[in-house]
């Protein structure tokens, strides 16, 4: 996969007719394979995309907006391109539709195609939408730990667990950062770490959260590395990986990775910085 022939980081037209192609879709596989995962992933999940700048014409030439809720299943052969997912949702701007259903169906159609997988998409009137908005994560925050940390670079070795201890822990922090793979512009993210297992040593995984702050890759990337990453250092029975980024250019992505059925609750709020 060549990302340069992506829109990343070039400038580029504003195009507002409906045009499929524009959607750029990047196998998982790719950077899965850095992580040693060659089959079947240990964990499922979702990427949850919120989209603030949906628009089109009705028959008559009259505007529609609504927000938009894309759920991209991770075992989808393909993410997509965050900037890309923007031009494609543009071209809908001064495009004429029949009704709300056929943009939905379009637009699940090319998503579904794109990635290779399974899509839910919510088209919602602003009126109707009803995201619960929290401060933070709900859980114990690691922020307040006195930890030092001078080399920002990835480093699983920060992680470990008590053999001694089994605990069922919820951990968040406000303290991700990471940066874009193609133009490392800034992501800015909170990150949820629910388990059931040995306890984790706080002190070093709030440090390994740290760490990302100079590393470059896609909000899914990054989520998967985390998740893997605690699986194979800490090995927890059970683990649910949750990060919320702040919003760029009309879309936030929210990645979720973990080894059982989650509830589906968490996708349902948004965060103070989104």
């Amino acid at each position: 996969m060549d990302l340069t022939l992506s829109e990343l980081g070039k400038k580029s037209a504003y195009l507002t007719q409906y045009d499929s192609t524009l959607l750029f879709p990047i196998p998982r596989l790719l950077k899965r394979q850095e992580l040693g995962i060659t089959g079947k992933p240990q964990f499922k999940g979702v990427d949850i995309w919120s989209a603030f700048e949906i628009s089109w014409l009705n028959q008559k030439g009259k505007p529609e907006v609504r927000i938009g809720l894309f759920e991209i299943d991770a075992a989808s052969e393909n993410l997509i391109e965050s900037k890309s997912f923007k031009l494609y949702l543009n071209s809908f701007n001064n495009t004429p539709f029949d009704d709300e259903s056929q943009v939905k169906s379009i637009m699940q159609n090319d998503l579904s195609k794109a990635v290779n997988g399974v899509v839910n998409v919510q088209l919602i009137k602003l009126k109707d939408y009803a995201q619960r908005v929290e401060n933070c994560f709900s859980g114990q925050s690691l922020d307040d730990l006195d930890v030092e940390i001078t080399e920002y670079v990835t480093n699983p070795d920060y992680l470990a667990a008590d053999s001694q201890e089994i605990v069922e822990e919820t951990l968040t922090s406000d303290l991700l950062k990471s940066n874009c793979l193609v133009t490392e512009q800034p992501d800015w993210g909170s990150v949820l770490i629910y388990y059931q297992g040995n306890k984790i040593d706080h002190e070093g995984l709030l440090k390994y959260i740290i760490s990302f702050r100079n590393h470059n890759e896609f909000h899914e990337q990054c989520v998967e590395r985390i998740f893997t990453d605690i699986m194979q250092k800490c090995k927890p029975q059970k683990l649910l990986v949750y990060a919320r980024y702040t919003r760029r250019g009309g879309l936030d992505i929210n990645p979720l990775r973990c080894n059982f059925n989650d509830n589906g609750a968490l996708r349902e709020i948004r965060l103070a910085r989104q």
